[in-house]
């Protein structure tokens, strides 16, 4: 098979076909779910200001670009190539991140992509490569590494799912683990007896306050799950500080799906403590049905948004105390009152996920909760 690489720059009409790599990879696959085209590429109509777009954040403070690789007209793969200034200079590192990884069963095209990929990279002094993610692997970016274990349930969203050869042919080309994510999932049940004797003597003990999220306050509710976040996140591999650009980004995406009792903020004497938040996975009504009506962003969104309060699933989507409210039983209560609201409002499962492999705190947290680990995704990484 021959092929020719295509590289594309932000901004260029091209980025369209780089979007529709996966559409064409995984035409059939009862388990991939792809985002909306507009996440990626924007749209006035949804109100999203799309990745791929000159517009959004991330490119305020990175140096992108794509690559596609195809034979004729077939597309048979595609990576991005990113060096994230604000990441290394906050880590006080050297790294190039490739991203959007997919590929088809060839060995020689993921080569080919990832060889583009590392020569643009090292012309830019960059010492590592990292990846796959979106862009690159901040501990907040959607869609990081590659999935190794789970092939067999599909992806909650802004997962990734992928053939199991894709792990294969990153190691042939001689990346090594950087780093695993787990997710578990957890069959929503009324609460341990337990739990409840735990929370009520934490009420007792401490002047803990919990309220949901104020959807008519979207964008300063969003705020203060960033400044929770980015204290509470701080000594986490892969941590960037989120930034209010950053924020109102994620504002925008939550506004179609969030069920306010699903996010939560616990106060302790007044003072923001802990934000436990979850959705209604939209992948679910998001899935693809290979129809190029029903698969239009317009049709999609309108299917999400018609559906998803009868959405059985939950992903959970991060859960952080801030370090000095630790260790008083805070995750308790907010876990008690968000499990009750999903058993009130029907939800069948919960899945807590991306959680570090090292994170012993949270993956007890998880098991004790009922969860069983069901997928593990992996980031790579060289010395170029």
């Amino acid at each position: 098979m021959g092929y020719t690489i295509d590289r594309i720059p932000l901004g260029d009409r091209r980025l369209r076909a780089f979007v529709d790599v996966p559409w064409s990879l995984f035409r059939g696959d009862p388990h991939w779910t792809p985002p909306l085209r507009a996440e990626l590429l924007g749209s006035r109509l949804l109100g999203l200001t799309g990745l791929l777009t000159s517009a959004h954040p991330y490119h305020r403070t990175a140096d992108v670009t794509h690559f596609v690789a195809r034979d004729g007209r077939t597309l048979l793969g595609r990576v991005s190539a990113a060096v994230n200034r604000r990441y290394n200079d906050h880590h006080g590192v050297e790294i190039g991140f490739f991203g959007f990884f997919d590929v088809c069963e060839d060995l020689r095209v993921a080569t080919g992509l990832l060889d583009r990929c590392r020569e643009w990279l090292v012309a830019r002094g960059m010492k590592t490569m990292r990846g796959p993610g979106c862009y690159s692997n901040a501990t907040h970016e959607p869609y990081q590494g590659v999935l190794i274990d789970g092939f067999d349930a599909p992806p909650t969203v802004e997962l990734t799912h992928n053939p199991p050869y894709y792990g294969e042919y990153l190691e042939r080309y001689g990346l090594k683990k950087a780093k695993d994510y787990h997710a578990y999932r957890i069959e929503i049940a009324p609460a341990s007896e337990r739990l409840r004797r735990v929370a009520t003597a934490v009420r007792r003990r401490r002047r803990i306050e919990t309220r949901p999220i104020d959807m008519r306050r979207l964008r300063d509710e969003v705020g203060r799950i960033v400044e929770i976040y980015n204290e509470a996140w701080s000594d986490n591999w892969g941590f960037l500080p989120l930034t209010d650009a950053e924020a109102e980004t994620i504002a925008d995406s939550l506004r179609l799906v969030a069920d306010s009792g699903l996010l939560r903020f616990a106060f302790v004497n007044g003072e923001p403590a802990a934000v436990l938040g979850a959705v209604p996975d939209p992948n679910v009504p998001l899935r693809p049905r290979w129809n190029r009506f029903a698969d239009l962003d317009v049709v999609r969104a309108l299917r999400l948004m018609r559906t998803r309060r009868r959405i059985p699933r939950t992903r959970l989507m991060f859960f952080g105390v801030r370090p000095r409210f630790r260790r008083l039983g805070v995750d308790a209560v907010l876990y008690l009152e968000v499990l009750d609201h999903a058993l009130r409002r029907g939800y069948a499962t919960c899945e807590p996920s991306l959680l570090l492999e090292d994170n012993e705190l949270i993956l007890r947290a998880s098991s004790f909760m009922g969860g069983v680990r069901y997928k593990t995704w992996r980031i790579y990484e060289m010395l170029l």
